[in-house]
């Protein structure tokens, strides 16, 4: 399950629109709307620098946390981020008011377990990802940091599905309808290269084959 909770200072905003953010920046902050919980919106700013951790980090969209008002906590999760899209830093934040009884769909990151020990990579196959991300439904106080699976068992040529994982009390996943491929292990190039040989004739069986005709 998740970390403690990641808290965030807030302050309410005074003034709104593109001018009041522009002024909420250069002073160290990033403009933020707060929603949800049978509440009226509010805009809000966070501390930059906390804000910019939980980015990087990868803490703050569909991840539990808090912000702190005046010595006051309020649980809630990230929604959406607006980025610069030259420098890659957080410009503005949406965040969502939750509690246990919040269902959310939320996308978790897939751990791939035991690689050390899968036979599959020890034969020199590569493990190809096709699933980083499964969309899920969870409480908004217990998702999942990640889903994890393991690889002890998977070889060459195996295509693992989200059936091979356990997922936690209360989480279900959204797609529901088929077992879908999460990862498979390739063979290695120098076994495919063997196995494409093998397949393609010499000369001499072309030269057969085109005497025959």
């Amino acid at each position: 399950m998740a970390t403690d909770a990641f808290v965030f200072d807030c302050e309410l905003r005074k003034r709104a629109g593109t001018g009041g953010s522009r002024a909420v920046r250069r002073d160290g902050w990033v403009p933020a709307v707060l929603y949800g919980g049978d509440q009226e919106p509010a805009n809000i700013k966070l501390r930059y620098n906390q804000v910019l951790k939980a980015y990087q980090t990868g803490r703050l969209i569909d991840v539990l946390s808090k912000i702190s008002v005046d010595g006051k906590e309020q649980q809630v999760i990230g929604r959406d981020i607006q980025v610069d899209p030259v420098k890659d830093l957080p410009m503005h934040v949406d965040l969502m008011r939750v509690d246990s009884k919040t269902r959310l769909t939320v996308n978790v990151p897939m751990h791939f377990l035991n690689q050390d020990k899968c036979p599959g990579l020890d034969k020199g196959g590569v493990l190809n990802i096709v699933r980083h991300e499964v969309e899920v439904k969870a409480s908004a106080t217990a998702i999942p940091e990640a889903l994890e699976c393991d690889l002890s068992s998977a070889d060459v040529g195996d295509a693992i599905h989200i059936s091979s994982v356990k997922l936690p009390d209360g989480v279900e996943l959204t797609v529901t309808d088929r077992d879908f491929t999460i990862a498979t292990i390739a063979a290695p190039s120098a076994m495919r290269s063997a196995g494409s040989d093998e397949d393609t004739p010499d000369a001499d069986e072309v030269e057969a084959i085109n005497v025959d005709e």
